[in-house]
């Protein structure tokens, strides 16, 4: 792909997302989706390779089902209420309907089948814009739907959470990992978005930020499973030692940057009285932290069986740029701290 067409895609991606933040119309709004939707899959075939066609085949009629959704609810709530405003939605069914197309859209359980096939056929660096960039415009249109079925949104959020945990623990690819990580994560966020939205996203922020630190780690090392981890040690030692700690972050352990977001959100839920799911949620993530400590055992302490020539990686200059990696991976490491500044912000 050439620079110009490569910044037409990108370019288009962006204007997607900003169409669908400026929206107050339905029509609009689903506008900038399709453009989002259209912009990436020539991102996603840039390898000309037959697993990279089958998962931009597979995202684009996915996308395209979850756009049909959508246009059918709107219209529907035109019909029913005579509004086509996305913060005017009144009537149960198409909310409900809108909600879960763009759950499908974002791939929340049990509409993540898609998730992971599409996300193990692309590279790391396609990989970071679907699990980051293409979750902003749904997200900004769940925010505003006012949400009529609160039972909906919990019970997608928990399945997500129990799907991602389970689901993720006997993978050994490094991406389909990472894509049930990304399932599991959105859960909690769906869980708490009809109680406190502004700590949807704070959440969704860190979770960029976490994401990010991880798939640039592993786009650095060229590992895409879980055997490859063990060479990392001979291409970025320094790295390999920080590793542990960016993992461990996405599983959400004090004191690292990704217990907050957890931690504020089960508070949260045991505000609203929601115990019983504010219990079920902690036990959810001591299954997303099984397979990161999977991924931190292979990375630090499995060596695979080199040459000498094989250890002198490190020693080489690298040409890939790692100014994003040390700033995102430092936000995910050390963030805990701010967290009476974000709970001041975060508190109307």
């Amino acid at each position: 792909m050439t620079p110009f067409t490569l910044s037409i895609m990108l370019l288009g991606l962006g204007l997607g997302t900003t169409i669908t933040f400026i929206s107050s119309h339905w029509l609009l709004a689903w506008m900038g989706l399709e453009i989002n939707t259209l912009a990436i899959i020539p991102l996603m075939t840039m390898q000309h390779h037959p697993r990279a066609t089958e998962a931009a085949t597979k995202y684009f009629l996915t996308q395209a089902t979850a756009a049909a959704m959508l246009l059918f609810a709107s219209t529907s709530n035109a019909w029913l209420s005579g509004q086509w405003c996305i913060q005017q939605m009144t009537h149960p069914i198409p909310t409900t309907l809108i909600t879960l197309a763009l759950a499908l859209k974002i791939g929340l359980a049990p509409m993540h089948a898609w998730l992971p096939e599409v996300l193990q056929g692309l590279n790391l660096t396609t990989g970071l814009i679907l699990s980051t960039w293409q979750k902003l415009a749904p997200f900004a249109l769940l925010l505003q739907v006012e949400q009529t079925n609160p039972p909906l949104t919990i019970l997608l959020g928990i399945t997500s959470m129990l799907v991602g945990g389970w689901a993720g623990l006997n993978q050994t690819q490094l991406r389909k990992i990472l894509a049930y990580s990304s399932i599991a994560h959105l859960g909690w966020m769906l869980m708490v978005i009809q109680f406190s939205p502004s700590l949807t996203l704070l959440t969704l922020l860190l979770y960029f930020i976490m994401t990010s630190s991880t798939f640039l780690t592993f786009k650095l090392n060229n590992s895409t499973n879980i055997n490859s981890l063990a060479l990392s040690w001979a291409k970025t030692p320094m790295l390999t030692s920080i590793t542990p700690f960016i993992l461990l972050s996405l599983a959400g352990l004090p004191p690292l940057t990704g217990f907050m977001p957890k931690w504020l959100i089960l508070q949260e839920l045991t505000k609203q009285e929601l115990a019983p799911t504010a219990t079920l949620a902690a036990l959810s993530a001591l299954l997303s932290l099984y397979f990161y400590l999977r991924l931190t055992y292979a990375m630090t302490l499995t060596i695979s069986p080199n040459n000498l020539t094989g250890t002198t990686p490190w020693r080489l200059p690298s040409k890939q740029l790692t100014l994003p990696l040390a700033t995102s991976a430092t936000a995910t490491i050390l963030l805990l701290p701010l967290s009476p500044t974000i709970l001041t912000l975060l508190t109307p």
